[in-house]
């Protein structure tokens, strides 16, 4: 018989906490019309831990599980699966938790150098779908391969044995050419003070590959891809392999350290003609969009006064941080080019995202996920639950909001209304948990008018736990089984 989870750490309680099953289910109850054009699947990635986790335990350290929502024709059909991992299949055969993902040096005695040996992870943060490929990632591992219609875990995927590194959660695909950029902080080694760039083709074949040196060794988490530039935010979070066997966190908010933004060309970018770029003290998980005119370089991020979550290097909370929608601008043609950002919201908000056909392209629609202030959380680092599906326009400043009540709302997803349509003339996908019935709905908007509220909702009998990330993929990128 399993252990019961933890009654007091927030992660393993609603609206984290952890479901105890898999399941699949047809023709799901639909409140309202879906749009005629929305045929594919909608998936979301997230922490679900299988068993009570040996020692502390953080959100980022769940084992993943995928959901999926398949839509055709104004029907649904929902699968949910664990990701069969190696942490996973070793501690479902042992039927106890015997891997701490948190801390590699609190293990079983018997798995005490499964951290020197994995290359699955925990694929628990984000999907993307590449050359014919459903891939779920969590940064510090290779991506994991399922199949797309089932879920059924496949396995770990390096690119034809090219890719010797892990690979972020959120990789930048061109919308013109297919080609998709990521990044590995941490590249060669464990808390290395380095990040490895890498291109795969629209083939899906790893074309190039660049080692930067970074200024200390740090936590990586997003970046941004222009037309022209790659830039890859080093901001405070840090990594000290000596910290964590003494006792202290493995990762810290080390503010001296500074904030260092390494702009790289788009082509032929590498260690020799790589631009360190600094800017004031802040920290972003997340970023909507980014573009550059003219050599002069526009981003849009949540930027926090400091980061969240992460303890100082002495273990103590970091404190309050709340993030708001900021302009980074940085002209490439100085001489010593700086960033410097601008607030354009003033709105809380985090999991932004664009039109994915403008993406490192200007722009003028932007989603987010947000707050009306009357749903507290359970941590002193940020008070608000995200309740508010939120719409930016860059072009009017003008936001439009639209507060779900009592709920927990994931990272809203567009999708196009047409290939052709023009920008943000779509949906937004949104799973919503209910606070007063512990049960989640597909909640699905107008993408331009967000305000009017959602034009569906597609339930469930039972809760998606608060997650991380997701994709949506068209119903023509694949066949039907």
């Amino acid at each position: 018989m399993a252990a019961p989870m933890s009654a007091t750490n927030p992660f393993l309680n609603f609206p984290f906490g952890p479901i105890q099953m898999e399941c699949d289910a047809r023709d799901l109850v639909v409140e309202g019309e879906l749009p005629a054009s929305l045929n594919g699947t909608l998936y979301r990635a997230g922490p679900n831990q299988r068993f009570a986790p040996r020692g502390d335990y953080h959100l980022f350290a769940g084992d993943g599980m995928v959901h999926a929502f398949h839509i055709k024709d104004g029907k649904v059909d929902y699968r949910n699966r664990w990701v069969r991992t190696a942490k996973w299949r070793a501690e479902d055969r042992e039927g106890r938790a015997v891997i701490n993902a948190l801390n590699p040096f609190d293990c079983d005695p018997e798995y005490s150098d499964f951290v020197l040996t994995d290359k699955e992870g925990l694929a628990n943060t984000a999907t993307v779908w590449h050359a014919g490929r459903l891939l779920v990632m969590e940064e510090g591992h290779r991506p994991f391969e399922l199949d797309p219609h089932t879920l059924e875990s496949i396995g770990s995927w390096d690119f034809r044995g090219k890719l010797q590194t892990a690979m972020t959660a959120h990789p930048k695909i061109d919308p013109e050419t297919g080609e998709m950029i990521f990044f590995a902080y941490m590249a060669t080694g464990a808390f290395a003070a380095d990040v490895m760039v890498h291109k795969i083709n629209a083939e899906g074949i790893l074309t190039e590959s660049a080692h930067i040196p970074t200024p200390y060794s740090a936590m990586v988490h997003d970046f941004v891809v222009t037309e022209n530039y790659i830039m890859l935010p080093v901001m405070p979070i840090t990594g000290s392999l000596e910290r964590a066997m003494e006792g202290g966190p493995p990762f810290a908010w080390e503010p001296e350290k500074g904030v260092h933004l390494g702009i790289l060309p788009r082509v032929g970018g590498n260690a020799e003609n790589i631009r360190w770029v600094e800017m004031d003290l802040c920290f972003a998980f997340h970023f909507m969009n980014g573009f550059d005119v003219d050599g002069v370089i526009s981003i849009d991020a949540c930027q926090f006064s400091h980061a969240p979550l992460f303890p100082t290097p002495s273990g103590e909370a970091s404190g309050k941080a709340e993030p708001h929608l900021s302009r980074w601008t940085i002209d490439m043609n100085a001489a010593e080019p700086r960033a410097v950002s601008q607030r354009i919201d003033e709105c809380e908000s985090e999991f932004p995202q664009c039109d994915p056909r403008y993406a490192g392209r200007a722009y003028r629609h932007g989603w987010y996920t947000s707050t009306d202030g009357k749903e507290a959380g359970s941590f002193t680092e940020n008070e608000n639950m995200y309740n508010v599906v939120g719409h930016f326009d860059h072009a009017t400043g003008k936001v439009d909001r639209f507060s779900c009540g009592q709920a927990h709302v994931s990272e809203c997803i567009f999708v196009p209304a047409s290939k052709d349509a023009a920008e943000g003339e779509g949906h937004l996908l949104s799973v919503v948990t209910s606070y007063a019935t512990h049960t989640s709905s597909l909640f699905v908007f107008n993408a331009l008018e967000v305000a009017a509220g959602p034009v569906a909702k597609v339930h469930l009998s039972h809760r998606i736990p608060a997650g991380f990330h997701g994709g949506w993929q068209p119903m023509r990128a694949f066949h039907s089984p």
